[in-house]
């Protein structure tokens, strides 16, 4: 969201501080009717709301602090950090989490305050005069804000509250229970699509790149269909975003994540950070960098988070130009010894202070949109050296990787592994892998299959493809809101 940072983050308190009062269910705090009444009155007003919800993409619940916890440590791409908070990343990392765990918290609690953010907008913006194209815009860059946080909550915890209007009375909160994941699925698809037939392909003003466009909600959506396997519509909305002819991949994979290069041709979304001491910097790239290593990694040190596992080290096929922005198996002190070990790349930076770096987190880019493609093209039917394989090989070029053709994957199911396997290189610490492998089925299976390299504590069941809803959660509610099964 390169448009007006300080903007935002002014704009990111003032929505926070109008949804911060007391402790209620779902934490849908009741705002109060005098602030309310003075802040949503003109265009400007909703301007600074709409800030307000995109920047609660960079709450630790949501795409930024922690998250990676979710999509990469739970999944066998990373561990945790030897020490400090090694107990609440090790929980996702071995299968054992407790109800009580700060991170589950976190993406609920983070999640529906963002969502608080989105229906209040809704809710109030059809009540005041301003520009019509520019309300409808609002309407639509919030309801496609509000169905990614219902993605990410769905995603997690399968059934979860459907709250869809502004919480003004803490009482109405505990009318709403559990909502079956099939609705929410339809009220995400619903919103996306909206949002896809009024947002615009492009914006004008340079203040406004980063903001949601059709192509960002046509591939969420996308996505979307996909994680409930319905191949068909799925197609139909990715080969969309190819056929705007606006997306293209960038020729060499390590520029797409470089500071200079932001908001390049192959991004869709993006989580938008700034540096410089605003409040507005990304701390991954000195939370990934490792521990005790100064300022030879990067400057301020790091906290050896979500360190790649030598199995996703050792999946990158030999020459694969991705494996060298992505992971780094040793480095070189202040005193010019090598030390050991892996960490993470591909988010490096130079912050201005600690965790003050200037790096983007994609949430969804061309290149996805391409394998997606692919995929739903093999779900259709089966294609030797078909369309499908075009499209995963146009990834695989930019790797500098050979084309696979029929003869080394002669099936469908062949090309769905092959898939798989691309998946995981080509997106490493993009917050995907976990997802990816539980839409596809295979959660169980790989994660299984390696449960003495991961030191598993609990092998993974049915019940564990979703996340504990928070203790703090059923304990407000416990007539309406019910643990998930296995919970700890």
């Amino acid at each position: 969201m390169k448009f007006n940072h300080l903007t935002i983050y002014k704009a990111a308190f003032i929505m926070m501080a109008l949804s911060s009062c007391g402790k209620g269910f779902v934490d849908l705090k009741p705002i109060s009717s005098i602030t309310t009444g003075n802040f949503y009155q003109t265009e400007e007003d909703f301007k600074n709301a709409i800030n307000g919800a995109y920047a609660a993409l960079r709450s630790g619940g949501n795409y930024g602090g922690d998250s990676y916890v979710f999509g990469e440590v739970r999944s066998d791409n990373s561990i945790p950090v030897s020490s400090g908070s090694v107990t609440d990343q090790d929980e996702f990392d071995r299968f054992y989490i407790r109800t009580t765990n700060p991170y589950i918290n976190a993406r609920w609690s983070n999640s529906y305050s963002a969502i608080a953010r989105c229906n209040a907008i809704l809710d109030r913006i059809g009540g005041i005069t301003m520009n019509a194209t520019l309300k409808d815009r609002y309407t639509a860059e919030a309801k496609f804000l509000r169905a990614l946080y219902y993605f990410n909550l769905v995603r997690t915890f399968g059934d979860v509250p459907l709250v869809l209007k502004e919480i003004t009375n803490p009482d109405e909160g505990y009318e709403y229970g559990r909502a079956p994941k099939a609705d929410v699925y339809a009220q995400i698809e619903k919103d996306l699509t909206e949002a896809a037939d009024e947002l615009p392909v492009n914006y004008t003003a340079t203040a406004d790149i980063g903001r949601a466009t059709e192509g960002a909600a046509r591939a969420i959506l996308g996505r979307v269909l996909l994680t409930q396997k319905k191949f068909a519509p799925a197609a139909v909305q990715l080969k969309a975003v190819i056929d705007l002819n606006k997306y293209d991949l960038v020729p060499v994979y390590a520029d797409f994540f470089k500071v200079k290069n932001k908001n390049n041709v192959e991004a869709i979304f993006d989580v938008q950070y700034k540096s410089g001491g605003v409040g507005q910097g990304n701390g991954w790239p000195n939370s990934f960098a490792p521990q005790n290593s100064g300022n030879a990694v990067i400057m301020f040190g790091g906290g050896g988070n979500n360190t790649p596992s030598d199995d996703l080290v050792n999946a990158y096929e030999p020459g694969d130009l991705r494996k060298a922005a992505t992971v780094a198996t040793s480095y070189v002190n202040a005193g010019g010894t090598t030390i050991p070990g892996n960490f993470v790349k591909k988010y490096h930076d130079v912050p201005a202070l600690a965790n003050d770096n200037a790096n983007n987190i994609p949430i969804i880019r061309y290149a996805d949109v391409l394998l997606m493609y692919a995929e739903c093209l093999n779900e259709a039917a089966y294609v030797p050296d078909g369309d499908a394989f075009d499209y995963l090989n146009e990834i695989r070029d930019r790797a500098d990787l050979g084309p696979l053709t029929s003869v080394e994957v002669p099936s469908q199911e062949a090309f769905r592994l092959a898939m798989e396997k691309e998946r995981r290189v080509e997106f490493a610490f993009e917050n995907l892998r976990w997802y990816d492998l539980v839409r596809t089925d295979r959660a169980i299976p790989v994660i299984n299959g390696k449960a003495a390299q991961i030191n598993l504590v609990n092998p993974v069941t049915p019940q564990n493809l979703v996340f504990p809803i928070p203790q703090s959660q059923v304990d407000i509610n416990r007539t309406k809101i019910t643990p998930n099964e296995g919970s700890n």
